[in-house]
């Protein structure tokens, strides 16, 4: 069996490191704790689970700090998470597994990171993340700030996921971090450039944003994934800036990046139908229809797009265009996914209610 170090930066999580140590509890065989300023009772609550406590000035460098967490792990693998992390019960259960049955010689373990959730807590945005790494490799943390562990090897997929429990408000700290260092002249690698865009676009300067977008997109040295999530989100800046032709480019462009994915075609739809181009937005929400799975795709996937939405936007797009039998189809194959769906509910009671008036007006047989 493989022994576990989990190692983890923290400052001021008190409302939720307890959740996050509870639901690892029996399976990571050392904790460490890298506290970067806490001034409310982290360190207090992380003491009931390790005495490896320590202490790291922040320097406005995430990378930094995790490397110094991980300088400090004793166990053969090294496993991380942030304090508004949990793993369910079903994923403690599979990582218990794991431990009994990996290959010691593996360098990393990939796992879902499960980001976003509909009423009923199925997950609508996950991606993948290496979280399991084997500690003798070596492997550091590149970035100040959405800081990427670099690696390298024999890699394992594996089903695990962990769950994002997000309790805190978006803040601009990371934006300040990038302008600070915009500020003083350093230099941004295309992987920089394309985060400081996401927080110009996060906190709302859609302009900065743009410009961002395009000196990364400019470097043809992005990873293709970044570069496909800059083009849709190039889309989105251009809506907030009310360019409808260049959101139109920009979701054109992001097709140049790897395979065709439901998110881009779905979007397509969107804006056509927008357009009142009903034949236009069928072509592109069938095309997502025709994908398949997301699998294979390491960055964030937006489920819907690849499940039920297109078929319900069919459903839209074929009742205007007066194919009733074909927008009712559609429909019941959204209620496929989503049975209980308000708008799946909301169609079907439309569609009962036409049946019901074309067979007062004789226009059909009660079945």
């Amino acid at each position: 069996m493989i022994t576990i170090s989990l190692c983890m930066i923290v400052k001021n999580e008190a409302e939720v490191l307890a959740r996050c140590l509870d639901s690892v509890r029996g399976i990571a065989d050392e904790i460490v704790i890298v506290d970067t300023g806490s001034t409310d009772e982290t360190k207090n609550i992380a003491a009931a689970y390790t005495d490896r406590i320590y202490d790291f000035e922040w320097i406005d460098d995430f990378a930094a700090a995790r490397n110094f967490a991980f300088s400090k792990a004793n166990e053969l693998f090294i496993m991380w998470l942030d304090a508004d992390d949990v793993l369910e019960e079903t994923d403690r259960e599979k990582l218990k597994r794991l431990k009994e049955t990996l290959d010691p010689d593996t360098d990393s373990v990939m796992m879902h990171y499960h980001l976003g959730f509909n009423a009923k807590g199925e997950v609508t945005s996950s991606l993948r993340r290496n979280r399991l790494v084997r500690r003798e490799r070596g492997f550091r943390w590149v970035g100040p700030v959405h800081e990427l562990l670099e690696v390298s090897g024999k890699t394992v997929y594996s089903d695990i996921a962990v769950t994002h429990k997000k309790e805190r408000k978006h803040t601009d700290r990371n934006l300040r971090i990038y302008r600070k260092r915009a500020e003083r002249g350093e230099s941004f690698n295309p992987r920089d450039l394309y985060y400081f865009a996401n927080e110009w676009k996060d906190n709302g300067y859609y302009a900065e944003a743009v410009d961002y977008y395009e000196r990364f997109l400019a470097t043809k040295l992005g990873w293709s994934e970044d570069n496909y999530a800059a083009c849709l989100k190039l889309a989105d800046c251009y809506v907030r800036l009310n360019d409808r032709r260049m959101q139109g480019r920009s979701l054109l462009r992001s097709f140049g990046y790897g395979r065709m994915r439901a998110e881009s075609c779905c979007r397509m739809g969107a804006y056509f139908m927008e357009k009142g181009r009903l034949e236009q937005a069928v072509f592109w929400y069938k095309a997502a229809t025709r994908l398949g799975s997301p699998d294979g795709i390491t960055s964030a996937v937006e489920h819907e797009a690849w499940t039920w939405l297109p078929h319900l936007q069919l459903c839209v797009c074929y009742d205007r265009l007066g194919q009733l039998s074909a927008a009712q189809e559609h429909n019941e194959i959204a209620s496929s996914y989503v049975p209980d769906h308000p708008s799946v509910l909301r169609n079907r009671a439309y569609f009962d209610g036409l049946a019901k008036r074309d067979i007062v007006m004789g226009k059909g047989e009660s079945t």
